[in-house]
């Protein structure tokens, strides 16, 4: 079942060129919409299922077990998969949600999570012939098992460069390592985590924050379908957290019961100081969230009268 774009590098080489050379039969869908998607599977007796975090998540909401019964094989890419959404999916309809990790500069996979070796939380380890390794952001320095860095990568799929752009391919290839801009750790069996995209970090008074931990525990309370959490600047802590939250369904209570939700689950620090409730996040086609336009827009906002811990 393929339905996310042909132009990007996971719909047109990690599924649809990869599943013709295996002489797969590839199910084109023209939509998104997951009932839509929930139909052509039943309908069709799809065995295998890719997509990304936020419609794994819209399935669960309105795909019946039986409807999905033809399915052996879930694939997510594109974005980090919230743990919450991934055991669920499994406690329902008894499949593991696979990931894999790569950028368009490696064309596109780098590691895999078997299902013969499947680790919860993992993106897997390398494929063949390329090698992950995690540095200090600071140093260079490569780290040990469990440390946390950037991730880099190395191996025949890396890109040669960007065309005519030398200067931007010596920022990101260096000692011919590929820096991801990606931070996450490897444990002692190569098994690689991903922890969120360093220009995403939300430094609160010289706290690091990592939005995705702060999102996976969002998507735990029943009344969240998706969450984005981003920094904004603040005058005395130079940045604060905040999160935007598409409700599964809105109450006047939400916010303020989401807060307390994450007090009981976070340092102080990491706890949102504003929870905006929204009617969608803007993505790009490929399904990942533009925080970048979450930070605009709530720059129009910064000087009206909200309430931190309130709601728009």
């Amino acid at each position: 079942m393929l339905f996310v774009p042909l132009f990007h590098c996971y719909g047109q080489n990690a599924i649809l060129n990869a599943g013709l050379n295996a002489g797969a039969t590839i199910l084109l869908m023209r939509t998104r919409e997951p009932r839509a998607i929930a139909a052509s599977i039943e309908r069709e007796r799809a065995t295998m299922l890719f997509g990304v975090p936020t419609m794994f998540n819209l399935l669960l909401d309105v795909a019946t077990v039986s409807q999905l019964r033809s399915l052996r094989f879930c694939f997510s890419a594109a974005a980090s998969m919230p743990p919450d959404i991934a055991h669920r999916w499994e406690a329902e309809h008894a499949l593991v949600i696979h990931e894999g990790y790569g950028l368009t500069e490696t064309t596109p996979f780098a590691t895999y999570n078997h299902d013969i070796a499947h680790r919860p939380g993992s993106v897997g380890t390398p494929i063949v012939d390329v090698s992950v390794a995690v540095m200090d952001v600071d140093d260079g320095t490569f780290l040990p098992p469990g440390r946390t860095g950037e991730v880099v990568v190395r191996g025949p799929n890396v890109m040669l460069g960007y065309w005519n752009r030398p200067a931007d391919t010596a920022a990101v290839i260096r000692e011919g390592w590929l820096h991801t801009g990606d931070i996450g750790r490897i444990d002692e069996d190569g098994y690689v985590y991903l922890v969120d995209r360093l220009k995403d970090m939300v430094n609160v008074a010289g706290l690091k924050v990592w939005p995705a931990e702060v999102e996976a525990v969002l998507h735990e309370h029943r009344d969240v379908v998706e969450a984005a959490v981003f920094g904004v600047g603040d005058r005395i802590t130079g940045e604060r957290v905040v999160a935007a939250v598409v409700p599964r369904r809105s109450t006047s209570e939400l916010a303020a019961a989401l807060l307390t939700f994450c007090r009981d689950r976070l340092a102080a620090y990491k706890v949102p100081a504003e929870i905006e409730i929204v009617e969608d996040l803007p993505k790009n086609a490929t399904g990942k969230v533009l925080k970048r336009l979450l930070r605009e827009e709530h720059g129009h906002f910064v000087d009206d009268e909200r309430t931190h811990g309130g709601t728009t």
